[in-house]
């Protein structure tokens, strides 16, 4: 479970930035989570809840994740378009055979790779 030690990353940097700024309390943590960094949203959240606990300024922090919609790359036409998920299947469609049951929405084409995504990025802190 990598998500543990991310999580536990995650707050050695806020505490840094904390320190850094002078500030007693985190109040509200926002982390841009990419579609395909491979972390499981839940499990980075539940380490991110139980480890907060054992640091004072980060005890009562609020974490959001903003999960951008994935893009890809059309091999047909080479433009990049956002595709979101559609539903559960498109998940496990990608998730199983790697690749999207998607179409390019300027030439049709079902030759589609993914562009990015694989971020885990500190977007927003508040303190106080």
């Amino acid at each position: 479970m990598h998500e543990l030690s991310l999580a536990q990353s995650l707050i050695t940097q806020i505490l840094a930035l904390a320190a850094e700024h002078q500030a007693r309390k985190v109040n509200r943590v926002v982390v841009i989570l990419g579609p395909f960094s491979g972390v499981v949203r839940d499990s980075f959240e539940f380490g991110f809840s139980i480890l907060k606990k054992e640091q004072e300024p980060v005890r009562d922090a609020r974490l959001e994740l903003e999960t951008p919609d994935p893009e890809y790359r059309c091999l047909g036409c080479d433009k990049v378009a956002g595709i979101p998920f559609s539903g559960q299947s498109d998940r496990l469609d990608l998730a199983c055979f790697g690749l999207p049951a998607k179409q390019c929405p300027w030439c049709g084409s079902n030759r589609l790779s993914p562009e990015g995504g694989v971020e885990l990025i500190l977007k927003q802190l508040e303190m106080e």
